[in-house]
């Protein structure tokens, strides 16, 4: 499953793309049986969409779309926040700063599948360090759909410095428990650059 999702930010498997049995068999060197089961469980969390008469294919974002994940994340994301400034010893921010951590050493790795899973495991971190039951039930679903956003935008736009820039202004806000700064952060990071991803795409699609 994970090797599908690989595929998916290496761009080896695009948005729209069609996809079976055989084919993703033979290019993950994976038995047949094992795709089926990943397949289906990608198509359980969004990130396939069954299409009537045409079989399974990699979901695509219309700018709505990367729009309404923008939105639900950040809700999502400051939900966590609350939750780990809440915890008055200070364990919670700990968590995140042991993911922070791990973040940094891959920050600026050459290969951008490597890069693409430490922003994963960023985000999934500090929903993780919230311990809410909720959050972490709804994780799969947000994964899915977040690594076709981060796929579409290293695609257009591929900036580990720009990354690495957003991700510390979030930890930094959480250090100092400014709640205004921190969703000043995850607006920049998830809305705005939303929003700008768009406007490149569009201008990728009507160049001129």
């Amino acid at each position: 499953m994970n090797e599908i999702r690989r595929a998916v930010v290496a761009g080896s498997i695009r948005p729209g793309d069609k996809l079976t049995e055989v084919e993703l068999s033979s290019m993950l060197s994976v038995s047949r049986p094992t795709i089926r089961e990943a397949l289906a469980q990608l198509a359980q969390e969004g990130l396939l969409l069954q299409v009537p008469y045409r079989g399974l294919r990699v979901a695509s974002l219309e700018p709505a779309a990367i729009m309404d994940i923008a939105r639900t994340r950040m809700a999502l994301d400051m939900l966590a926040v609350g939750s780990i400034l809440d915890d008055s010893t200070g364990r919670r921010m700990q968590l995140v700063e042991a993911v922070w951590a791990e973040y940094e050493k891959v920050t600026f790795h050459p290969d951008p599948i490597v890069q693409h899973e430490a922003h994963i495991a960023f985000h999934r971190g500090i929903w993780v360090a919230s311990e809410n039951s909720l959050l972490l039930r709804l994780w799969p679903p947000t994964e899915a759909h977040l690594t076709i956003a981060l796929a579409q935008d290293q695609a257009t736009r591929a900036d580990p410095e720009r990354a690495y820039e957003a991700h510390l202004r979030v930890v930094t806000a959480m250090r100092a428990a400014d709640v205004a700064a921190i969703e000043a952060a995850f607006r920049a990071h998830t809305i705005d650059s939303a929003e700008q991803l768009i406007a490149l795409l569009k201008v990728r699609q009507h160049p001129g």
